[in-house]
């Protein structure tokens, strides 16, 4: 039987500790809005029934996730309580209209929920694959995400009430907590909220499973902590050794819902889990993140299909950490999660890390120098521009079109068919001739409207058109559509490029006045495994001319195809230069160093520039700054040769252009490791609008063939666009 009174005064002895409470930190003119409104509830006969939450105590949840004091107001007007005896017009009238248009919509999202639900469809219905596109236009519908917020907290303040309702209505409500609200907050980034209404919702839902995890998890807890405790002891020393400075570092709370996903996802048994025994690092820049991830994997062992980059390949919501699992001390594995103390914030808060109080101004410097947690905020704007750009920017970049048999496809917004073609099925894109949508026949470049249907009209064969891939035609919106187009014309050229890597071959060998040079060992030389292959790649600039040069080179000096007349080469050295890395022509013993500006490596053609007081630098002979030397200074430039031995390692710089996918640099890192190659950086940007990471590699490397190899390697994983050598 359900109590029917809410007795908050017991939880609060007076007004005057619920203002203390959530007025503190505010500002003193957005703070009298906010008395006035706790004043006036605090006044209303109590009559609220006990399994749902009282409206301060959402309120004081709100504030601690750092809203403004509009939403902390809002929600106390918002509250049903205060829906009963305050008409929305008393509101707009006595609150203004930031206040009231804010209510408005936290009363038109809680009807906006219940209206989207299908009437007699059952609870389970929410659980299919449309569902995240309903949760996502229900967002899209909210014109203030605070909306949303306020929803969230007070659903998660209510679900430890639900044990006063019967059976029937606290299993729907766990549902539609766990299929439907905590998808909400995690869109959102609020952690906080999103692990709390999963765990409750799931103790609720599946009781014996939440007490098999809950009972795993309480086994072997003291020696699980205290492994942890000494982990962290260990590797605090070793951040203090290699200079990390101010880390934060501890042991992290596993969450029973989560665990019990992993468990089902991967069908593990709890035993089999990585993450069990979880660290988490906070430290204060970007490149600390990296810093401690190379104590952490030079310490221990790790595993590597447990790492993930979510810095350079953020998630969805924005949350950006670097996740890694190693096999500790006793062989056992640890998660370790590294992130700045910013990512922490942005991963526990969501987007209200981004509501600060408003005092002297300080709230535009801190949104001018914040990155949103969704990552497309807009800088140095007030915060009804900084609203308007959450709600623009998260929600309203998409769009959901059906195809004629009634899936729904989520497309960038301004897609067009064409886009939807190429998301349906590649070769529905490549086989495109025309589009109905809504029936009516409409140009391919036709922008694409939230509800449209959709329907494809196709040719027989293949045949994409050259001009969809111009973007000023609009035929394409997405980037990966107009990949799956480049790769269908690169198939189509490769005719072409093996034509030009042939003639540009024979024009090498016959300008270098090499003959008889075997092409099957050329293409070995370049680890090729056809001619075919060699042709194709030099056609395309997969193989730069300074590499086929420098093969050539290294083949000729081999023996094979020399002309009687011999190119010039350097003097013999002295025999106490007989090691040297680079020989100078004529001269021994003499100062040499690699250039910065395009850092040949051996078997490379080169050539030397006498520097003043710098002895020779060593240039690649397709080097920019050489090509473009003023006249008088070419005669400083002299003959230089690799030496007989390079023992030494050599800088280079690799570009990488790929899809941004989970997984990337994981992938990238290990065909390094792989390889024996030492990585001295790695820098990423991430283009969210065209979805692909540009990464600058900077590696050592021993000679020519060890590079090619390894950008070959590079070129054979999933979603490489290009790989190149950077100068």
């Amino acid at each position: 039987m359900r109590s029917t009174q809410n007795n908050w005064h017991h939880e609060y002895s007076s007004v005057e500790q619920i203002l203390e409470i959530l007025v503190e930190g505010y500002a003193e003119a957005d703070a009298e809005p906010l008395r006035r409104a706790v004043t006036y509830l605090w006044s209303l006969p109590e009559k609220g029934p006990d399994y749902l939450p009282d409206p301060f105590s959402v309120a004081v949840r709100l504030k601690g996730l750092n809203v403004d004091s509009e939403t902390v107001t809002a929600c106390l007007l918002g509250s049903y309580l205060c829906a009963s005896q305050l008409g929305l017009s008393q509101v707009y009238i006595q609150y203004g209209r930031s206040i009231g248009h804010l209510v408005e919509n936290v009363r038109w999202l809680n009807t906006l929920i219940a209206a989207k639900k299908p009437e007699h469809a059952p609870d389970s219905v929410f659980a299919s694959q449309q569902t995240e596109v309903l949760r996502r236009m229900v967002l899209s519908m909210v014109d203030d995400v605070r909306a949303v917020l306020i929803r969230l907290a007070y659903r998660a303040q209510r679900m430890p009430l639900l044990a006063k309702l019967d059976e029937h209505e606290r299993t729907r409500i766990a549902r539609e907590t766990i299929e439907l609200y905590a998808p909400l907050a995690n869109r959102l980034g609020v952690a906080q909220l999103k692990w709390e209404m999963e765990d409750l919702a799931f103790r609720i839902l599946e009781p014996d499973a939440y007490k098999r995890v809950a009972c795993a998890l309480e086994e072997r807890r003291e020696d699980r902590e205290s492994y942890i405790q000494d982990f962290v002891a260990d590797l605090r020393g070793r951040l203090d050794k290699e200079q990390v400075r101010g880390a934060k570092v501890y042991g992290r709370p596993k969450h029973i819902y989560s665990i019990w996903m992993k468990m089902k996802r991967k069908r593990l048994e709890f035993s089999d889990l990585f993450d069990v025994r979880a660290v988490r690092v906070l430290v204060n820049t970007l490149q600390e993140c990296y810093a401690v991830l190379g104590v952490v994997h030079s310490a221990w062992k790790h595993i590597p299909r447990e790492f993930d980059d979510y810095i350079a390949n953020p998630k969805e919501n924005g949350y950006r950490s670097l996740h890694t699992a190693i096999y500790g001390p006793g062989g056992k594995p640890v998660e370790v999660q590294i992130r700045t103390r910013e990512m922490d914030e942005d991963a526990e808060l969501g987007v209200a890390a981004h509501w600060h109080y408003k005092e002297g101004g300080q709230q535009d410097q801190r949104l001018q120098r914040n990155i949103n947690s969704l990552r497309q905020l807009l800088e140095n704007q007030d915060e009804d521009a900084f609203l308007e750009s959450v709600a623009s920017e998260v929600f309203n970049d998409r769009v959901f079109v059906f195809t004629p048999a009634g899936d729904v496809i989520d497309l960038p917004a301004g897609a067009t068919p064409l886009d939807f073609a190429y998301q349906v099925h590649t070769e529905i894109g490549h086989r495109c001739r025309g589009a109905r949508v809504n029936g009516r026949i409409v140009p391919l470049a036709h922008s694409l409207d939230n509800g449209d249907q959709v329907e494809i009209l196709k040719s027989k064969e293949a045949a994409p058109r050259r001009d969809w891939l111009n973007k000023e035609l609009g035929y394409l919106v997405s980037s990966r559509a107009r990949a799956k187009v480049r790769a269908w014309f690169n198939q189509q050229d490769q005719d072409q490029h093996r034509s030009d890597g042939k003639m540009i071959i024979e024009r090498e060998l016959k300008r270098m006045r090499v003959h008889g040079v075997a092409l099957d060992k050329l293409m070995k030389q370049l680890h090729l495994d056809t001619i075919d292959k060699l042709y194709v790649a030099v056609g395309r600039n997969d193989i730069s001319l300074a590499q086929l040069i420098g093969a050539i080179s290294v083949l000729e000096d081999n023996g094979q195809g020399k002309e009687q007349v011999p190119r010039r080469r350097p003097a013999p050295a002295p025999s106490d230069a007989s090691t040297s890395a680079i020989q100078v022509s004529g001269v021994g013993s003499l100062l040499t160093q690699i250039a910065p500006c395009c850092k040949p490596v051996p078997y490379d053609a080169i050539i030397g520039y006498i520097t003043r007081g710098k002895g020779v630098s060593v240039h690649r002979a397709d080097c920019k700054n050489i090509l473009n030397l003023p006249a008088e200074d070419q005669v400083r430039l002299i003959d230089v040769d690799w030496g007989t031995e390079s023992p030494q390692t050599y800088a280079v710089d690799i570009g990488v252009l790929a899809f941004d996918r989970q997984g990337l640099l994981r992938d990238v890192t290990s065909v390094l490791s792989n390889e024996k190659i030492s990585v001295t950086s790695i820098n990423t940007q991430s283009d969210k609008r065209e979805q692909t990471a540009d990464m600058k590699i900077s590696v050592e490397v021993g000679d020519l063939e060890q590079l090619a190899r390894v950008m070959d390697k590079l070129r054979q994983l999933h979603n490489i666009l290009e790989v190149q050598r950077l100068i």
